[in-house]
C-alpha cells in the first residue's frame, strides 16, 4: 500500500529529556554542534525501534533535530528572515480553553531573492533515518508547507525589490521545495509530508478576516495554496507519496484556531494533487464530517486524526470506530486511515503527554486500524 498507511502517525514524537537537556547545553555553548549531533543519532536510533515495535510502517526521526516543526527548515532558506520565540504570545482566533503560555507565531520576511542551502534542508537528515530503518519500513520526511513563507505576512512580508511580482515569489519557491525534493528523492526517500496550519486557519472567521486584512481573499487563498503545493511536488518520483498535514496549533497541548472544513473542503481536497490528507478530528473545533463530501472517489486518502495528542487519556476503541464508520458516510471506508490529530512534540518542548502514553495511542491505533481495514 501506497502511504498514507491505515495506521499513520504526523511526525513529531516527545523529545527524551536527556536529548532536551543536550540542546539547552549547546545553547549554552556548553556541548557543540557535533557532540549534540552524535546525541541526536542515539536518540533517533531508538525513537525509530520504538516505531518499528508497535508495528508503525511509516518511521519519522521524531523531529529531534529540531526546535519546532517549521522554524529549523524555513530559517534555512536564503532570503528570509525569521522570528520565532516561545512566551506569552498574543492568542489568536478562539480563545485557549488552557490559555497561558504559547509559542509565539512564527514571522517570515523575504528580504531577497530565496535560495537553498547546496547540501539541502532535510537531506542528511534523511540519510540517516533510512540508515537506521529496517527493510519493511518507509521513512517519512516532515516539513512545513510552502504556505508557510506567505500568509502570516502576505504581500507585504515579500521583498517588492527581489519579488515585484507575487507569480515570481510563488514560483521560486516552488523551485526551491521542488529541489529539496528531489534531492530526497535520490537519497531514497518515498514519503514526504506538508505541515500546513495555514489552510487549516483559513476555517476560523477571525483569522479569515485577518487575511482579508491584509488584503488577502480568504476564499481564493485555498486555490492559490493548492497551486503552489501542487508546484512543489511536480516533479517527485511516480512512487513518492505526498500528503499535507492541516493543523489549528499545537504547542504545548494549545491551539490558535477553529472552524469546520467547510469554506476550504472543495478547494483543498480537488485542487491539490496530494495523496492523502491528515484531518484534526480530535475534538469539535473541527466541526463534523460532511465536509469530507468533496473527497473525490479514487486513490487519495483522507488520515481521520481522531486521536489525541494533546492529553493521555486513552480514547475509547468504540467510540473510534463510530467516528469511522461517521466518516464513511461520506467518503469511502477504503479511502479512509487513522492517525492522531497532530504530533505529539510540534516544538522541542513538546505536548502535555506522557512518553509512554504516546506510544501506547501510537500502538491502539495500529491495533485498531487492524481490526477495522484489516492491516496497520
Amino acid at each position: 500500500m501506497k502511504p498514507p498507511f491505515r495506521a499513520d502517525h504526523v511526525g513529531s514524537l516527545l523529545r527524551p529529556e536527556s536529548l532536551l537537556d543536550s540542546r539547552a547545553r549547546w545553547k549554552d555553548e556548553a556541548l557543540s554542534a557535533d557532540e549534540l549531533r552524535l546525541r541526536e543519532d542515539a536518540a533517533i536510533a531508538e525513537v525509530v525501534k520504538k516505531q518499528e515495535a508497535i508495528g508503525l510502517k511509516a518511521v519519522t526521526d521524531g523531529e529531534y533535530r529540531r526546535e519546532s516543526f517549521h522554524f529549523d527548515f524555513i530559517s534555512r532558506i536564503g532570503g528570509i528572515e525569521t522570528n520565532f520565540t516561545i512566551g506569552r504570545a498574543i492568542l489568536q482566533g478562539e480563545k485557549t480553553k488552557r490559555g497561558g503560555e504559547k509559542q509565539a507565531p512564527l514571522t517570515v520576511d523575504v528580504v531577497g531573492r530565496m535560495s537553498r542551502p547546496a547540501a539541502g534542508i532535510e537531506v542528511g537528515n534523511f540519510r540517516y533515518l533510512k540508515s537506521r530503518a529496517g527493510p519493511d519500513s518507509t521513512p517519512k520526511v516532515t516539513m512545513p508547507s510552502p504556505t508557510m513563507t506567505h500568509f502570516r505576512g502576505g504581500r507585504d512580508a515579500i521583498d517588492r525589490d527581489a519579488y515585484p511580482e507575487m507569480g515570481d515569489f510563488f514560483a521560486d519557491l516552488a523551485r526551491l521545495y521542488r529541489e529539496e525534493i528531489a534531492d530526497l528523492a535520490e537519497a531514497g526517500c518515498r514519503y514526504i509530508q506538508f505541515d500546513d496550519t495555514n489552510l487549516a486557519y483559513l476555517c476560523d472567521s477571525k483569522m479569515r478576516a485577518d487575511a482579508r486584512a491584509r488584503g488577502e481573499d480568504p476564499d481564493e487563498l485555498p486555490r492559490t495554496y493548492a497551486a503552489l503545493i501542487n508546484a512543489c511536488i511536480a516533479d517527485r518520483p511516480p512512487d513518492m507519496a505526498a500528503c499535507v498535514h492541516l493543523c489549528r496549533g499545537n504547542a504545548r497541548s494549545l491551539w490558535f484556531a477553529g472552524g469546520d472544513y467547510e469554506p476550504i473542503a472543495d478547494h483543498l481536497f480537488n485542487l491539490t494533487e496530494v495523496d492523502g490528507f491528515f484531518l484534526e478530528y480530535d475534538d469539535e473545533r473541527s466541526g463534523g464530517f460532511a465536509p469530507l463530501r468533496y473527497v473525490p472517489k479514487g486513490n487519495k486518502k483522507i488520515v481521520l486524526g481522531l486521536v489525541t495528542s494533546k492529553r493521555g487519556e486513552m480514547e475509547s476503541r468504540d467510540e473510534l470506530k463510530r467516528r469511522i464508520e461517521e466518516a464513511s458516510a461520506h467518503v469511502d471506508l477504503d479511502q479512509l486511515c487513522l492517525s492522531p490529530q497532530c504530533g505529539f512534540s510540534s516544538n522541542a518542548i513538546g505536548n502535555l503527554i506522557g512518553e509512554q502514553e504516546q506510544f501506547d495511542k501510537l500502538a491502539m491505533i495500529v491495533d485498531l486500524a487492524q481490526e477495522v481495514w484489516g492491516t496497520a
